[in-house]
């Protein structure tokens, strides 16, 4: 299974540097001067592989020059480039509580109660931290995504071995209406 480790922003400057959006906790080690990189365009199958000439933190971003590219030109073509992984190059996490995005994808969502909820899809990686994109079952709100700060409060239970993850909701978060963006009548 391929996993994407991180992902191409955007051309920095006129030398072919490229802004690369990191999604991997290993960064020092997978973009490490001399690494390979296996790079795969949007919706393309094919992969190229990359060398790493040099890696650098520019205001909270990740820089990276790969050997041939060598201009803006060059760069700007690789905008939305993934960086991919085979996942059986991980080694698995001491910590119980620490997962892989895909160990979690396709996971069973059901609530405290046994009720399921639906599938997760997805592990989001926003600024305020990870979110699982989860596409409900059943009823009114049949296919729609419904999104879950995956923090022990509203996600108490993970069991990659059984299949499912538990949701324990505060009140509206499941409510289609509310995960619709309406606000509550006042």
């Amino acid at each position: 299974m391929e996993l994407v480790v991180g992902r191409v922003v955007k051309s920095h400057g006129i030398r072919g540097e490229l802004v690369v959006e990191v999604r991997t906790d290993e960064p020092e080690a997978r973009f490490a001067t001399g690494a390979v990189l296996t790079a795969r365009a949007p919706r393309a199958r094919e992969t190229t592989q990359y060398t790493v000439e040099a890696a650098r933190e520019h205001s909270g971003r990740l820089l990276l020059r790969l050997r041939g590219v060598d201009g803006r030109t060059e760069a700007d073509a690789l905008r939305g480039t993934l960086f991919v992984i085979d996942s059986s190059e991980l080694t698995p996490s001491d910590d119980p509580d620490e997962f892989y995005d895909h160990e979690l994808e396709g996971l069973v969502a059901r609530t405290v109660d046994g009720d399921e909820i639906g599938t997760v899809t997805e592990v989001l990686h926003s600024a305020a931290g990870e979110l699982l994109s989860i596409r409900a079952v059943g009823g009114d709100g049949g296919g729609r995504e419904i999104l879950v700060p995956f923090v022990t409060a509203i996600v108490p239970e993970v069991s990659v071995a059984g299949g499912y993850v538990v949701v324990d909701p505060p009140e509206g978060l499941l409510d289609p209406d509310f995960a619709a963006g309406d606000s509550p009548q006042q």
